[in-house]
């Protein structure tokens, strides 16, 4: 069995969109509109088959997310190379999204950083 999709709502679906498919080689489907309820939607594939579906709504509720909340705390992204992660978060850093932690080891051995999209979701990067 494997996890199929992962979902989360947004305030700004174009913006999430390009972030996605900028950063992290997402392609995205035909957006999916639905006028009875407002959902409008995409599906973002990334190459090993993952999907993460973006969503927005009218009568969405958008709560500040509090860094060690319940529930789903971030994403994380596989680059295969230490020097990919450096890249990569020095890329997002100029361009001006805050990094949260790293690059740096772990203490359990992974090699991360830890940045915020542009909704402030925290996002994992890893060699």
């Amino acid at each position: 069995m494997h996890l199929e999709h992962a979902a989360m709502y947004v305030d700004d679906l174009e913006k999430m969109r390009a972030f996605y498919e900028r950063y992290f080689n997402a392609t995205a489907n035909q957006k999916y509109h639905n006028p009875k309820t407002g959902l409008e939607t995409y599906f973002l594939s990334f190459e090993t088959g993952a999907r993460l579906e973006i969503m927005t709504r009218p009568d969405k509720v958008d709560e500040e997310k509090q860094l060690y909340r319940t529930g789903l705390t971030h994403l994380a992204f596989k680059t295969n190379s230490k020097e990919k992660v450096d890249i990569l978060t020095s890329q997002l850093k100029e361009d001006g999204y805050k990094v949260l932690s790293g690059p740096r080891i772990t203490g359990d051995g992974y090699y991360e950083s830890v940045i915020f999209d542009p909704e402030n979701n925290q996002i994992e990067i890893t060699g």
